[in-house]
């Protein structure tokens, strides 16, 4: 078995070389049992194992209740012996807390338990927890703002346009949590460009807008000056909104990527932009510019529904995967960006509320014709469907309501298998982790290095992520006593130190 298995490793080992040096530095490293998050706050660990019999997970609990401590996520898990049944229990103690040693010696006194122990924090993907480092994501662009790379980019050969860009960007740089946008004095070709495009949207929007969108759209003209002759102020927008519904618009210089925008989310952060697209071409723009968040996004975040919809999505993408990342962005653009809706619950007429079709009066025409596909708002299946970007959408979703929008995406949401939930909690601005998690190392995120991490124990054999080996090693019934912890970047698995075998999809 030993020559078998090492053929195994030297299989996969090239693969995973490199990602377990970014994560630990060599392949020797570990996570120690007193490793902690100070951002997540005291948490520890217990795993433990029982006959697999009634009531055996109920003559358990009572040890951690007479131990004071708060429980705050309990999993269970069949053992490698379909006779055990396996128990994690997070509670809200540190890791070095004398009443873990008392809560351990108590279980393994019971007549139903096999074993107890303290295992190590679960290894993460990077994610905010407070506002202020929610903030900090608006630093991290990927692209646009000042890096104007492509020739087709109507102010590519503009030196002008460029340096605008370059004074505007220089602003949401600068911006400290807990202040105000920077209130920008716009040209006179900004206005004109802004009045071109006012004109040639609005009778669109009140044709086709939704009713929450158009209410709001109306309050904001009254308050934060949406006008021909005017572009709103971020920071009136923003405050605006805020009173409404706890969201705030937080400037960028660019795009950032789909994990750190949708995480912005989940804290009532909408990131956006402050420039306008290329006065020249005031009908076209090759990325999302002001025109798109004030007119296309900014009334819908005023609207109480909308707002914890999209909070949702935001929710859903802490700590998740690349994969869940790229279900939920798809999601997001079949909603937020294009999505439609009914009037209302009985009618079957559509209306708009994606920004994306209400910022372009062509997408606006084209999705209220008979040309696309109309679909039901199912969040599962927009996940896998694919879209253009260069294009008109060939397939739209329509929600019944944006309440029933909400409650299917939580449905879609729960489907995410994470080893953690978060809650938001308004009255601090920050996230609940109910979880004993260590966070990724940030710079692995902001370089896109991330993926399922997920504990693997064993020992002294080598380690693979291939479902099909962890099946042997299944079958096989290879002991896993001894087993010290390695944390690797690996994709659908996950075995305990006790053979508890788990898998993550």
């Amino acid at each position: 078995m030993r020559s078998r298995w090492f053929s195994l490793f030297t299989l996969h080992r090239r693969n995973l070389s490199q990602s377990l040096a970014q994560i630990h530095g060599s392949p020797s490293s570990q996570v120690s049992l007193l490793a902690a998050d100070k951002g997540v706050g005291p948490r520890s660990t217990i795993l433990f194992g029982t006959k697999d019999s009634t009531g055996a997970l109920a003559e358990c609990l009572p040890v951690f209740t007479e131990s004071k401590v708060d429980m705050t996520k309990i999993e269970s898990t069949y053992g490698v012996n379909s006779n055990a049944t396996h128990f994690i229990v997070d509670m809200a103690v540190g890791p070095e807390d004398k009443r873990i040693e008392k809560i351990i010696s108590g279980l393994q006194k019971k007549s139903v338990a096999l074993f107890a122990r303290q295992i190590p924090p679960r290894l993460v993907p990077w994610f905010p927890i407070t506002s202020e480092e929610v903030n900090s994501l608006a630093l991290l662009v990927l692209e646009g703002g000042i890096d104007l790379q492509n020739p087709e980019h109507p102010g590519f050969n503009d030196p002008e346009y460029r340096q605008r860009r370059q004074q505007i960007a220089d602003f949401a740089s600068s911006f400290q949590y807990g202040s105000k946008p920077e209130r920008i004095v716009y040209t006179k070709a900004e206005t004109d460009a802004w009045s071109v495009i006012w004109n040639k949207l609005q009778p669109l929007v009140e044709k086709y807008a939704c009713d929450q969108y158009l209410a709001a759209l109306h309050d904001m003209q009254k308050h934060c000056g949406y006008r021909e002759d005017n572009i709103p102020q971020l920071s009136d927008v923003s405050t605006f909104i805020q009173e409404r519904t706890g969201f705030r618009l937080r400037p960028t210089a660019g795009l950032l990527s789909a994990r750190h925008f949708l995480n912005g989310l989940a804290f009532n952060t909408f990131f956006c932009t402050q420039y306008l697209r290329h006065p020249a071409q005031p009908l076209y723009t090759p990325e999302p510019d002001l025109v798109h968040e004030l007119v296309g996004h900014a009334p819908l975040f005023a609207d109480p529904e909308f707002a914890r919809f999209s909070q949702e999505i935001g929710l859903a993408s802490i700590g998740a995967t690349d994969e869940q990342i790229t279900a939920l962005s798809r999601c997001y653009w079949f909603s937020v960006e294009f999505g439609l809706c009914r009037k209302n619950p009985q009618s079957k007429e559509r209306k708009v509320y994606g920004a994306g079709i209400l910022s372009s009066f062509g997408e606006i025409e084209y999705a209220m014709s008979d040309k696309p596909e109309i679909r039901d708002w199912d969040p599962f299946a927009a996940a896998q469907q694919e879209y253009p970007i260069t294009t008109y959408q060939p397939v739209y979703y329509i929600a019944e309501s944006f309440d029933s929008a909400k409650q299917k995406l939580q449905e879609f949401a729960s489907s995410l298998r994470k080893p953690f939930t978060v809650k938001w909690d308004a009255a601090n601005q920050k996230l609940v982790v109910d979880s004993n998690v260590i966070r990724q190392d940030k710079s692995l995120v902001s370089k896109g290095t991330y993926g399922d991490l997920i504990f693997f124990f064993f020992t002294g054999r080598g380690v693979t992520s291939s479902s099909c080996i962890l099946e042997e090693i299944k079958t096989s019934q290879i002991l896993f006593n001894n087993c010290k912890l390695l944390a690797l970047n690996i994709k659908n698995s996950f075995v305990n130190s006790a053979g508890t075998y788990f898998l993550s999809f």
